[in-house]
């Protein structure tokens, strides 16, 4: 018999792997009708270990097929985090002139050098596929980016930089981000550093990303999103960003405010994928659905974790021209959703199902609260009171796992006004957004049974839709592909 989604508090619209250890996101790419997230992954235990790279292809970024394990730990380390491009050009050499090949470039993270205390135990590797990601060949030459004497040397996402003709690796090191540029992804060359005394210090600068947007008004600037471990606004990990200007070398920040792309405690190491074809345009993004300071303690098996559900980021601009980041959820996200039912908000409601997208008009001139509920009295709550959101799941369900859990969190609104609140809730998870993309905050809950009793306070109307389960079962030719790890 195939096992189904359905074991307690497993996602239903949320990529989820099937078994064991899930955590960032990786070589996430476009490639021939199809979308690819490889994933950091550890394939024989429910807790972190020696790295590998999950694979899963989509065709709209929410019905997933697992794949067989992309990258194994190898002589020169574990497979860390990284990304992926198609080398239209066979700048690599590595495809033909008819068969661009895709390009993973990862780190390589060797556990026996760190135990001797060394310092350059992470290095950069790349691998290819010529069979749209089914099997990958690992470059003769690896590394292909030593390592200075950099403890934490890491995480490269690469992007073609169109305008010079090159590829830009974007690279955590420590407390910053170093640029380098190649034009054939092996050979590459450091060209600077930035974020030494901006942004959040609080943890190691990890996963980062730097891409173009352009905005309503038409101009077009450069994001860079830098994760940080510990050092986020609710505590443990998150993703900070920085927008303004790359000049193929050097990045200057707009201006030197911190900003979070996310005030919940459960969006880590998001990144964008690469190559969706110019007829689209969007620049999306899935991110780690978790928090350092309790992964490997959530109450969920035989998996742990699971993914954001895909945004589309863009721009906004204010009366001044300073710009902000805005998440949306992908357009693909209606094909799962039932038609809208209008609520009376008068008194507490019993809601149809746990899966689900709730929407609601806000005051604008007063406090609003929203708290989801189940028979055991254990609540979610959201509301605003003065110039703040709070988020409390400190009742939420089971916290025993962790001190770090149970918690109010707090988001200022920083001069906006809030006058919609949407929430998208699954089985563990309920992803917040207010006035559509301005503020987004991601968190995991673990009711022991479904949230299902809505009540409000000064907010006079809203809608439901039930969502899809995308899981129906397990594929019965999915092989984790297990082998014995040897380091020589």
């Amino acid at each position: 018999m195939q096992p189904t989604y359905t074991e307690t508090y497993r996602p239903q619209y949320h990529f989820s792997p099937p078994q064991a250890w899930m955590n960032d996101p990786n070589g996430m790419v476009y490639f021939e009708g199809e979308y690819h997230l490889f994933y950091q992954y550890y394939p024989d235990g429910m807790v972190w270990g020696p790295m590998h790279w999950g694979h899963a292809v989509s065709k709209d970024m929410l019905h997933w097929e697992h794949l067989p394990i992309a990258l194994y730990p190898d002589a020169l380390g574990y497979i860390f985090s990284g990304s992926a491009v198609v080398d239209w050009n066979n700048s690599s050499g590595f495809g033909t002139d008819n068969q661009p090949p895709l390009v993973a470039i990862y780190t390589y993270h060797d556990p026996k050098g760190e135990a001797k205390g060394a310092l350059d135990f992470q290095t950069q590797g790349i691998a290819y596929s010529l069979d749209k990601g089914r099997t990958w060949t690992k470059h003769t030459g690896n590394p292909v980016l030593p390592n200075p004497g950099i403890k934490d040397f890491r995480d490269p996402k690469v992007v073609w930089d169109k305008a010079r003709q090159r590829w830009v690796m974007t690279l955590a090191v420590k407390d910053r981000v170093a640029f380098y540029t190649s034009t054939n992804l092996i050979d590459w060359e450091h060209r600077s550093d930035f974020g030494a005394s901006l942004g959040a210090h609080g943890g190691v600068w990890e996963c980062p990303d730097l891409f173009p947007l352009t905005a309503a008004n038409g101009t077009t600037h450069w994001v860079l999103l830098v994760s940080i471990n510990p050092g986020g606004p609710q505590g443990g990990s998150a993703t900070q960003y920085f927008i303004g200007d790359f000049d193929g070398e050097k990045f200057t920040p707009q201006d030197a405010k911190m900003r979070w792309m996310d005030w919940g405690s459960d969006n880590y190491a998001g990144v964008t994928f690469s190559d969706i074809p110019n007829s689209d345009g969007r620049r999306i993004l899935m991110g780690w659905m978790s928090n350092w300071d309790y992964a490997n303690q959530v109450p969920t098996t035989p998996w742990r974790s699971a993914m954001t559900l895909p945004r589309e980021l863009g721009l906004s601009t204010d009366a001044t021209g300073i710009h902000a980041l805005t998440s949306t959820i992908v357009d693909e996200i209606d094909a799962l959703q039932g038609p809208e039912t209008v609520l009376e908000l008068k008194d507490t409601l019993r809601l149809p199902s746990h899966q689900i997208r709730l929407d609601f008009s806000l005051p604008k001139t007063q406090d609003w609260q929203l708290s989801l509920t189940n028979d055991t009295r254990e609540t979610f709550v959201v509301g605003a009171s003065g110039d703040s959101l709070y988020i409390d799941r400190s009742n939420s369900g089971d916290n025993s796992f962790s001190t770090a859990f149970a918690k109010t969190m707090k988001v200022p609104l920083d001069g906006i006004t809030p006058h919609h609140l949407q929430l998208y809730v699954d089985t563990s998870s309920v992803e917040v957004l207010i006035n559509g993309n301005q503020i987004v905050a991601t968190t995991l809950v673990f009711p022991t049974t479904p949230l299902l009793q809505l009540a409000t306070t000064n907010i006079a109307t809203g809608s439901y839709r039930i969502i899809q389960r995308v899981w129906d079962s397990l594929p019965s030719s999915f092989d984790l592909g297990k082998k014995t790890l040897t380091f020589k």
